[in-house]
């Protein structure tokens, strides 16, 4: 499923209808450049989920938990930026914490699968981020660029956990206002899907 945003307003409310879906045991992988709003995403992630302490980039800290004020589900905040491989990852045991958390771990491709066959693949993109090339090809200066808010999200949902609830994400983020989704038929991936993408050793 591709979410078209206008706003970051736009891309608070699409965390919080996105938040209602999510449970105790979900990973969400976030990919985007530095600036693409993975953070922002995370922060009105955990307003909608009622989670304590102020949600800021981790990137020294590596992985922070915010308890929730609710009784839900705590977040745990990751970022892999820093990184060199999945064993740095391993050493940070948020095996412990899977089960009974949300965690969302930015910079996470390619290392976090190995956390949860089970997971959200979001990928945050400026249309900015996507101009450039037609930019460059008409010869635009920077100084003519204007900042824009505007973001594409892409989510696949990979696993068992996520085929039931893809449709139901799809119909709820469908509904916003001002918000185009494209394609919603691709939104999740099997799990024989899934299993097949390792089957290439």
């Amino acid at each position: 499923m591709r979410v078209h945003l206008e706003s970051l307003e736009q891309m608070r409310t699409f965390a919080a209808v996105l938040a209602d879906h999510l449970r105790a045991g979900d990973l969400l992988i976030l990919t985007g450049n530095l600036g693409a709003g993975k953070t922002t995403f995370t922060q009105s992630l955990g307003r909608a989920l009622d989670v304590a302490g102020r949600i800021t980039s981790p990137t020294f800290v590596i992985a922070r938990e915010h308890p929730s004020r609710s009784g839900g589900p705590a977040l745990v905040h990751v970022d892999a930026y820093r990184l060199a491989d999945g064993e740095e990852l391993e050493d940070l045991d948020l095996d412990s914490e899977l089960d009974e958390s949300i965690t969302v771990v930015e910079w996470g491709a390619g290392l976090a699968e190995q956390l949860s066959s089970d997971h959200l693949d979001i990928t945050i993109t400026p249309v900015w981020d996507e101009a450039v090339e037609s930019n460059d090809s008409v010869g635009m200066d920077d100084e003519d660029e204007v900042e824009d808010e505007r973001r594409t999200v892409d989510l696949v949902g990979r696993g068992d956990a996520w085929i039931d609830r893809m449709p139901q994400v799809v119909a709820a983020v469908s509904v916003l206002a001002g918000v185009r989704v494209d394609d919603p038929a691709s939104a999740d991936l099997s799990a024989e899907d899934s299993a097949n993408e390792g089957d290439e050793s």
